[in-house]
């Protein structure tokens, strides 16, 4: 039977992804489309073209769809959405601010009314066959020890806006689980490819690249944060493939998954693997954690590293996701989290290669 598909969060990263996961690993693809705002438009086009030459696809087998989740349905053109309505199978929900220093009714605006105007979108669907929503395994905020996939608790507390709207979403897609056949994914921090390093935003860990690079004639790099606390590291082919497959498979229907590294590094072995492959250097002594923060207080410096002071926090977060459900259910599919050490040198190539291009680098506020 041929399916149907609708990605908002188009051409972002892993959306790009997944659109090329999809037209790799399905026959039955009828059609694709992308909820574009009129801002993005060209851009889509652009990679649009790309992928009917990569796929020789026919004219129209991916659409573009003008439109903005922050508004009721859609910002869709009726008669367009009449026809969506009807055709349909596949929802995946990605679009969101994933901004760090986000403001507060920025971030509400965009990942909560729109998660909830998407939401009420989805319901209308008549043949829909899974609703995918790309949460983030970070809406557990200050919570600390094991964090489990069957949880949504409310945390005493949140690192950034970012974590607070994601979690908010998050309980207003979980709610649906009983009319619509949803699955929930939540990512770790997203990579580039395993394999190749390729990304399109140096943001996340890339931060810390920026600072180590900006400042590689330093004299000595001290370790910083909790020598106990770990990072979530997980590269963008994993969550491609580990995602088609659980919103396509029937043990996927109505659960929520950690994609996660069952086996994440502690933050100064990453730092020091980090630190190694980019400048061949080796970190000596440490540095308190309040005195980057009071540095990164200024935009000053902030834009000179090209680092965002909201990074910090999860050098002292004590927080492990448990993916067990994850692991289990991606099992019968041989798909697992390959180990971050053996990315390494592929990561630090394509930054190396790319760092002095401004279109990779976030604006750093």
């Amino acid at each position: 039977m041929s399916q149907v598909y609708f990605f908002t969060g188009f051409p972002g990263f892993i959306a790009n992804q997944l659109i090329q996961g999809t037209l790799t690993k399905y026959d039955n693809v009828e059609k694709i489309y992308v909820l574009v705002l009129p801002t993005m438009k060209h851009q889509a086009k652009v990679r649009i073209n790309q992928f009917n030459e990569q796929y020789s696809l026919p004219d129209g087998k991916i659409s573009i769809i003008e439109g903005d989740i922050t508004k009721v349905h859609l910002g869709i053109n009726e008669k367009i959405n009449r026809e969506l309505e009807t055709s349909v199978t596949h929802v995946f929900h990605l679009a969101a601010i994933y901004d760090l220093a986000v403001p507060r009714d920025i971030a509400y605006r965009v990942n909560v009314d729109g998660t909830r105007n998407v939401n009420e979108w989805v319901q209308k669907l008549q043949k829909l066959k899974r609703y995918t929503y790309f949460s983030t395994a970070y809406i557990t905020g200050t919570r600390t020890g094991i964090l489990k996939e069957d949880e949504l608790i409310r945390p005493p507390g949140f690192k950034n806006y970012y974590e607070e709207t994601k979690y908010e979403a998050e309980l207003l897609v979980h709610a649906l689980k009983k009319q619509v056949p949803v699955t929930i994914i939540r990512p770790g921090i997203v990579k580039g490819h395993s394999k190749t390093g390729e990304t399109v935003k140096f943001d996340g860990p890339y931060l810390f690249l920026n600072m180590m690079d900006r400042l590689r004639n330093t004299p000595l790099f001290p370790k910083m944060g909790n020598p106990e606390a770990e990072i979530n590291l997980v590269p963008v082919d994993f969550i491609v493939e580990a995602v088609l497959y659980l919103s396509h498979a029937d043990v996927g229907e109505g659960k929520t998954y950690h994609l996660t590294d069952p086996k994440p590094y502690k933050v100064p072995v990453l730092y020091e693997m980090m630190l190694k492959e980019l400048l061949g250097k080796r970190p000596r002594g440490k540095i308190p954690l309040f005195i980057p923060r009071f540095l990164l207080s200024f935009a000053s410096i902030r834009k000179a590293l090209r680092i965002e002071k909201e990074t910090l926090d999860y050098l002292t977060w004590m927080g492990k996701f448990d993916c067990t459900n994850a692991q289990r259910d991606l099992r019968e599919a041989s798909i697992s989290c390959p180990d971050l050490k053996d990315q390494m040198p592929s990561m630090i190539r394509f930054y190396l290669e790319n760092k002095d291009n401004d279109q990779y680098h976030i604006v750093i506020r």
